[in-house]
């Protein structure tokens, strides 16, 4: 469990400068560029890790499997969040993200025979409630805000949910390194499609130092080393563990800009983290308990 909280750290500390990266690239390309480029860039730094720490052969992945995580956890979610953030604000983004947990449960309630305890569900419900207390999003904000905005965020999710019980249940038995490495590239592929469907490929954007290195920080290592610490989470945790990485990106957003834009840190800031910590600990209870009885089968990365 020290390895999976740590992992969840990391990757919310890496996943919370996502939304501003997003917000600030919208402004200059396309929904599927900023996809794209995000893709290929993760997808470049996990074939460097792949070739380096990998020994098994490619002929030996389950392509057909790979390829519709590819679309559903890379391709299609990362479109619709990039999409949601040229109407709606990058914490509102956050919010919104932050129901990933819920879908996550409910698809593998669902559709996955998975079943979940109720302090598992107490979990759910505190780390949500403090995403809202967190980030003081009132009511009228939701309204506010277009449709399309709120109904894309809610896609992105729902693809997160699916795309995370599909990996847990059909891809244990895949190294994390070549699963995030396969499917960001299958991502990269579906996107520049996208990209060149709409006629919006602009190749000189990436040119720019700020857009490139926006990329850097959004796709080198919010795309590449975070893809692959999120299978590292669903496959030796649970796919309701890892999603909880969501109530903490918000979080880490917040620290980011207190050391870097100097805002402030408020009690009403302090108060969620206590019900966002508290929630994330008791969705994971259920794994816990498993291990002090047995251990499970793990999968290593090399």
């Amino acid at each position: 469990m020290k390895k999976l909280y740590s992992g969840l750290i990391a990757l919310s500390c890496i996943w919370g400068t996502s939304f501003l990266f997003i917000k600030i690239l919208v402004d200059t390309l396309s929904v599927w560029e900023v996809v794209f480029w995000r893709c290929l860039f993760g997808a470049v730094v996990l074939w460097g890790i792949y070739i380096w720490k990998e020994k098994i052969q490619l002929s030996s992945l389950p392509w057909g499997k790979l390829a519709l995580i590819g679309l559903t956890n890379n391709a299609i979610p990362w479109g619709m969040i990039a999409l949601s953030e040229t109407v709606i604000s990058s914490s509102l983004a956050s919010v919104l993200n932050a129901t990933t947990p819920i879908f996550t449960a409910i698809i593998g309630l669902l559709f996955f025979s998975r079943r979940l305890k109720g302090l598992q569900w107490v979990g759910i419900l505190l780390g949500f409630i403090g995403i809202f207390i967190l980030s003081d999003v009132s009511g009228n904000q939701f309204t506010s805000n277009t449709f399309i905005g709120v109904g894309t965020m809610l896609v992105a999710t729902l693809c997160y949910g699916f795309s995370s019980q599909f990996t847990k249940k059909k891809l244990t038995h895949v190294s994390s390194v070549a699963l995030a490495a396969v499917t960001l590239t299958f991502a990269s592929f579906y996107s520049l499609f996208f990209a060149m469907v709409r006629g919006t490929m602009n190749w000189s954007a990436i040119l720019k130092p700020e857009v490139f290195g926006s990329f850097i920080g959004l796709g080198a290592f919010g795309s590449g080393i975070a893809i692959f610490l999120l299978y590292f989470l669903i496959q030796e945790g649970t796919a309701e563990f890892a999603m909880t990485v969501t109530y903490l990106v918000p979080i880490t957003a917040i620290i980011w800009g207190a050391l870097f834009l100097q805002e402030s840190i408020t009690m009403n800031m302090l108060v969620g983290l206590l019900f966002v910590f508290s929630g994330v600990y008791l969705s994971g209870e259920k794994k816990k308990r498993k291990r002090g009885i047995q251990h499970d089968k793990t999968y290593r990365v090399s």
